[in-house]
């Protein structure tokens, strides 16, 4: 895909109904830390994604802390989606919440009904049911891709060596 949105990206759907769906960009990192968005957070370091290109002026985030965030939904084994915010924050402040822990994303990707599944149908997208969680949480997205990819199997593994832009091959 070309859309720079949504290039070489990975997308965790968290929601998946009727009326549309709604994900987050995994690996496109933005140029912000949480801190340039809240000031009010000590612990600033840890990375912002794109999540999207809707309502990018909102802050969402993923985690696999349930036991420390209250409130979250769960959309797959072990990842949860949003929870109690002002928890976050104070386990940010008082360092006791690891950055392999939660994601942080502004805006989300979203698709109104029947859109994403049109998508499918044309091949736009290509769907992975299985992934490790740690691959999710861990600060390496600009491989994240490409490792996705090759963990489709031999059928697109091929597809990660291909150059971002084909005019240069």
């Amino acid at each position: 895909m070309m859309d720079p949105n949504f290039k070489r990206s990975v997308i965790l759907i968290t929601e998946y109904h009727e009326e549309g769906a709604v994900g987050f960009v995994l690996n496109h990192q933005s140029d912000n830390l949480l801190g340039d968005l809240l000031p009010d957070v000590s612990y600033s370091e840890i990375p912002v994604y794109n999540g999207g290109p809707v309502a990018e002026d909102t802050l969402h985030f993923i985690h696999r802390c349930p036991e420390k965030i209250d409130g979250g939904l769960e959309i797959w084994n072990g990842i949860y989606w949003g929870g109690d915010f002002d928890t976050v924050k104070n386990l940010i402040n008082n360092y006791q919440l690891k950055t392999d822990e939660i994601k942080f994303f502004t805006g989300y990707s979203g698709w109104a009904a029947g859109q994403l599944d049109a998508e499918l149908q044309e091949d736009t997208w290509i769907v992975a049911n299985k992934f490790n969680i740690d691959t999710i949480f861990a600060d390496a997205e600009h491989n994240l891709w490409k490792q996705v990819v090759i963990g489709l199997g031999q059928r697109y593994a091929h597809i990660a060596n291909f150059p971002e832009n084909p005019t240069l091959n």
